[in-house]
């Protein structure tokens, strides 16, 4: 088909997306990459994937993939961390939104990153976070209101 036709695709997808109608918005992509595959597409349909069919293996794969081919583009790194998100794994989530902003990442990527919050440094420094000392030491302290 034509290049109009993808990109009317795409626009119907990314407002669907944005109203949260994923179904709709999964169609929509599904038509755009068969019309003309980008990664742009390509990472949108990954991320409806991920949210519709919890295929997060494959999405992540997809989404990969796309960043490979556009590894200038901050939405791509966007809808990546959001697929890590959902599938639960929230530090490559947080590695790939900081790649996101390196490379110029917006709004967007700065918001989920500002949700998801920074943990503060252990209380003693030289042990493992996953000290028991750590740990309870952390909860007395933050009870206490001194944390």
């Amino acid at each position: 088909m034509t290049v109009t036709n993808m990109t009317e695709w795409f626009a119907k997808g990314v407002e669907a997306l944005h109203h949260d109608h994923v179904y709709l918005a999964r169609a929509c992509f599904e038509q755009a990459v068969t019309e003309q595959r980008s990664p742009l597409s390509s990472s949108y349909l990954a991320l409806c994937q991920a949210k519709t069919r919890g295929t997060f293996s494959d999405a992540i794969a997809s989404a990969r993939e796309a960043v490979a081919a556009d590894p200038a583009n901050p939405a791509l790194y966007h809808n990546l961390g959001c697929i890590y998100l959902l599938a639960g794994k929230r530090t490559e989530a947080i590695e790939t939104f900081r790649q996101g902003l390196r490379v110029g990442g917006g709004e967007d990527i700065t918001s989920e990153l500002e949700r998801l919050g920074t943990r503060r440094a252990p209380p003693v420094k030289r042990l493992p976070r996953n000290h028991p000392v750590n740990k309870y030491l952390g909860i007395v302290l933050s009870r206490l209101g001194l944390r």
